[in-house]
């Protein structure tokens, strides 16, 4: 499939911005089930530096300095990306998640670290016990690591309620866990804070969904949002995508931005500012199926 995507961000300060510093992750990366046809950054006002680069996950990633005073700052990034179905996955012959270290470390001493670091808690996927004994009702002993992958995302899916007001960018999972309320931010760090407690290798990732509008209603404009979901290692398949929040393997309607260890790592815009006072964020997205 081929998308075209408008994600537009809007800043408004009460005061002048001096000068900011952004770091933008709004390119999409390059997988062997995605690829990239064209992608503009427009950016107002126009930067007095910007650098573009892959950061230390191998994301796209641009870096840009504003020295003009400003009390707006629009960031546009519109792309082309075409997706391809997924291989198909046979979940019961991936290895047992409780020997993936015959995988990692059996290998005439090498270790692939792409992988192993992704098996280590982050500071927004911490598990708590209770966190872990939820995750071990789905990894029983010797289950294969794919299979008890989707079902505790099935599980997440039917135990927790999406709630765009329940929580935000900084809420943490225990938070989550415990209200059983929140967005795929949040179910996406819940599941990697299951994953991790077991030791199984998974990642965070960023991105979009195609959304359809209800039968009979147009897709409203701007009305799309950033998505999220995680990847899952096995060594039969390398990463495979898991939306808890739907309760779906990622396929070809899942177009990929970044993935990191946790949001932080991937967020679409970060940065620090001198001046600004208060300010409001304006987020519009579109995707669409391209002809």
């Amino acid at each position: 499939m081929r998308f075209e995507i408008s994600h537009r961000t809007t800043y408004r300060y009460s005061e002048a911005v001096v000068q900011s510093q952004h770091v933008i992750h709004l390119a999409a990366r390059s997988t062997r089930h995605q690829s990239t046809h064209r992608h503009s950054l427009i950016i107002e006002p126009a930067p007095t530096f910007r650098h573009d680069a892959s950061d230390a996950f191998a994301n796209p990633v641009t870096m840009i300095e504003i020295e003009l005073p400003h009390q707006d700052l629009v960031i546009h990034s519109r792309a082309i990306i075409e997706t391809a179905r997924a291989v198909a996955v046979d979940e019961a012959g991936t290895m047992p998640w409780d020997r993936l270290d015959e995988a990692l470390y059996g290998g005439a001493g090498s270790i692939d670290l792409d992988v192993v670091q992704f098996r280590c808690p982050s500071q927004q996927t911490s598990p708590t016990l209770g966190i872990a004994d939820y995750a071990a009702q789905s990894f029983l002993p010797g289950r294969p690591v794919i299979e008890a992958s989707r079902d505790l995302m099935g599980r997440i899916h039917h135990d927790f309620t999406f709630d765009a007001t329940a929580t935000d960018v900084s809420t943490p999972i225990t938070q989550v866990f415990a209200q059983r309320r929140g967005v795929c931010q949040d179910f996406a760090h819940l599941a990697l804070a299951c994953l991790r407690a077991l030791r199984v290798p998974a990642r965070y990732v960023s991105g979009y969904i195609l959304t359809r509008p209800p039968p009979g209603q147009p897709k409203l404009q701007g009305a799309d949002a950033s998505h999220a979901w995680i990847d899952v290692w096995s060594p039969e398949y390398g990463w495979l995508g898991l939306d808890p929040t739907n309760a779906i393997a990622a396929g070809e309607e899942h177009i990929i931005i970044a993935n990191g260890r946790e949001y932080n790592d991937v967020s679409p815009i970060s940065g620090v500012l001198l001046g600004g006072g208060e300010h409001t964020v304006g987020v519009s997205v579109d995707v669409i199926v391209a002809a």
